[in-house]
């Protein structure tokens, strides 16, 4: 099958497009004909290996996982002889490892019907961005009807499914984005959006903050908090990029009313159908900003770890 290759780490130069066999399909696997994946911000980190502690993961002299990519949307080809809940010609989106290539395995659990109102492109945009999002607004923000809710980074992948989420849950919804994408923001639902360039909050207070970019630190995006408020702050560009702001937040919490959390998404099959719900309500659309035929799978990566996405960035296959 043709896959994207990856045997070292390196810039997305070290990505070339190969012939490699197809993976093999375990009891509990289900082997998936890729239509479609995303591309994250994890992606170029594990490319690169950095920050190098993340290797201790993906291995330390190479990559362990020769095939990049963990968002799939596509039809299933064939099954373990003990998967029940799928069929082979279901159509399914999910979480796998390798989607950058025409074949991918995944266990039967890290995956969902593909929402019936979205092509595959759209439904490999969801998996990783959107479940990040809902666990880090319902979960980690407690998020509830009617609370003011401000999204720092609204316009990227993560942002934009949270500023979707944040209505749908009936919250008042303030986005923080580049110049360029107000319009984009504000598409999708923002009842105010702010431009990051611009003259800030002018004093606003917000039940939750959910960051997920930028580099203002806790303590001064605490002063944006109700007094009884709380700022989520996500991941972001590779797991351990701020972790001078983790530090902050962790120590600040203890001596403050407010909640300063910090959240790393973690994989939830229940959470895919959630998401699905939502889509198929109307109440979640993908934002796509770029889509990439598989063989410039190394753009599409240097475009993300560039910054500048306008939702999410997809490869078809």
């Amino acid at each position: 099958m043709k896959a994207i290759i990856q045997d070292r780490y390196g810039p997305p130069d070290v990505l070339t497009l190969g012939d490699i066999d197809p993976p093999t399909v375990g009891n509990d696997d289900v082997l998936v004909r890729v239509r479609a994946a995303s591309v994250n911000f994890g992606d170029w980190a594990i490319l690169r290996g950095r920050p190098v502690v993340l290797r201790l993961a993906t291995g330390l002299r190479r990559p362990k996982s020769l095939v990049p990519g963990v968002d799939v949307a596509g039809v299933v080809e064939a099954v373990g002889a003990d998967v029940a809940t799928i069929r082979p010609g279901d159509e399914v989106f999910g979480r796998t490892s390798g989607s950058f290539a025409e074949y991918a395995v995944s266990a039967s659990t890290r995956l969902a019907p593909k929402p019936a109102n979205l092509t595959f492109e759209q439904a490999a945009a969801v998996p990783l961005a959107a479940t990040t999002a809902l666990q880090g607004l319902r979960d980690q923000g407690r998020l509830e009807a009617g609370q003011r809710v401000l999204v720092i980074g609204a316009s990227g992948g993560v942002g934009s499914f949270a500023i979707q989420i944040a209505k749908a849950y009936k919250a008042e919804v303030t986005g923080v984005c580049s110049a360029r994408n107000v319009e984009l923001v504000r598409s999708i639902g923002a009842d105010e959006v702010i431009d990051y360039a611009g003259d800030g909050i002018n004093g606003q207070r917000f039940d939750l903050i959910f960051q997920v970019a930028g580099t203002s630190s806790p303590l001064a995006l605490r002063r944006a908090l109700t007094p009884t408020g709380t700022l989520v702050l996500s991941s972001g560009r590779g797991r351990l990029a701020g972790i001078d702001r983790i530090v902050t937040a962790r120590v600040a919490s203890a001596f403050v009313a407010q909640r300063l959390e910090v959240f790393l998404e973690h994989e939830s099959a229940a959470d895919l159908f959630v998401l699905k719900e939502l889509i198929e309500s109307g109440q979640i659309t993908p934002a796509i900003d770029r889509t990439y035929p598989l063989r410039d799978a190394a753009e599409a990566v240097r475009y993300v770890e560039a910054g500048h996405t306008s939702g999410k960035v997809v490869i078809t296959v």
